[in-house]
């Protein structure tokens, strides 16, 4: 028997697969790691781009939400009269809610002392916005009007700014709002309604209570009211006084005339002045005299209401709607650069804004009077 030499084989295959599989499984970990590091720099870069975004959306945000800080003067006919004192609340009240800032003037019922006010305001630069209530209109033009070329937003309320007192349109270029009645209509109503007090006393004997006499809005109340009264010649003015809109006043004034002319028949003056003339003829027991008056208040309303004392009418006015409405078309006239126009705020009233003792219940006085 010969011998065999026998020679293993290596294990190629079995030594090439360990090989494979290290070699695979090296290979699976680089793609895990390039994966990994893949995934971590997606993760990066979006983090980052929600990092800018959010920091963009805060930057937007902040821009958004950081209002601008206005501050208003308000410049005052008088800030004790307590017709003016609900129009100035309601002009807070609407400013209040836009967090913007009041400043009050007060002219104390003074044309000049309000002309240098509203300079001062002018030459501070503090002011982005006025609400204007003057005392009188005419004394102002030239001022209102260095404010509106200095980029102030003017607004005007309750009385004429200008020389025309038979319209309560805008009559000064450039205005950003106007909230106005105009007297002439008031005086005429009040010469209506005085003719109507007289019933069939012939001659009429009137009695005329003033405020501020010479100024406005006495003067064109006054100028209407007698065309009025004009119209009738069996009607007379046979006496003339200062109320000065004080209850007080006129007390001594109803006194005086009913002294001098004791078969007076009606006396016209607006709301304090009646309330004075009541008082008078309380106190003189005087029964038959009518009591014509302006302005609408609380008190005035409360006496038609009763329909037992001296009052006959009463054409409303309405002082806090004023303020509101004032204020509201200042503040988006200084948010839009826009004028807001001409509004008055007693047309379109029931019966024409006149309060009588059948109607006293359907208004509403907005000033305690």
């Amino acid at each position: 028997m010969s011998s065999q030499l026998i020679v293993k084989r290596p294990r190629w295959g079995q030594r090439s697969a360990s090989v494979v599989r290290r070699g695979a499984l090296e290979f699976s970990r680089g793609k895990k790691m390039v994966r990994t590091k893949m995934r971590w720099l997606v993760g990066m870069a979006a983090g980052a781009t929600l990092l800018s975004s959010t920091l963009l959306g805060f930057g937007v945000a902040q821009a958004t939400t950081k209002a601008k800080h206005y501050t208003v003067a308000y410049m005052s006919y008088g800030v004790a009269n307590s017709y003016d004192a609900p129009m100035l609340a309601a002009a807070k009240a609407v400013a209040g809610a836009s967090g913007v800032r009041v400043v009050v003037f007060d002219s104390q019922t003074s044309y000049t002392t309000q002309a240098s006010q509203l300079q001062n305001v002018i030459n501070s630069g503090q002011y982005q916005g006025i609400i204007l209530q003057p005392v009188y209109g005419a004394a102002l033009l030239s001022t209102v009007k260095k404010a509106i070329k200095k980029g102030i937003k003017v607004v005007n309320i309750d009385q004429i700014l200008g020389t025309k007192y038979t319209t309560d349109q805008i009559q000064v270029k450039g205005l950003a709002g106007n909230v106005v009645f105009f007297p002439s209509k008031i005086g005429t109503q009040l010469g209506t309604l005085a003719q109507q007090a007289c019933g069939t006393a012939n001659p009429c004997k009137i009695g005329l209570v003033h405020n501020y006499t010479g100024y406005e809005p006495d003067g064109a109340i006054t100028v209407a009211f007698k065309a009025q009264i004009a119209k009738n010649a069996n009607d007379q003015i046979v006496a003339e006084g200062d109320g000065l809109y004080q209850a007080g006043v006129a007390v001594t004034q109803v006194q005086n005339m009913l002294t001098a002319h004791s078969d007076i028949n009606v006396i016209v003056g607006a709301d304090q002045d009646c309330e004075g003339a009541q008082v008078a003829l309380t106190a003189a027991k005087n029964t038959s005299v009518k009591l014509v008056c302006y302005g609408g208040s609380a008190a005035g309303q409360a006496q038609l209401k009763s329909a037992t004392g001296p009052w006959f009418a009463d054409v409303l006015q309405v002082p806090a709607t004023e303020g509101q409405l004032g204020m509201s078309m200042l503040i988006k006239a200084m948010k839009t650069g826009k004028s807001q126009g001409s509004k008055n705020p007693v047309a379109g009233l029931p019966n024409n804004g006149i309060l009588t003792p059948a109607n006293a219940g359907k208004f509403t006085g907005e000033w305690p009077g």
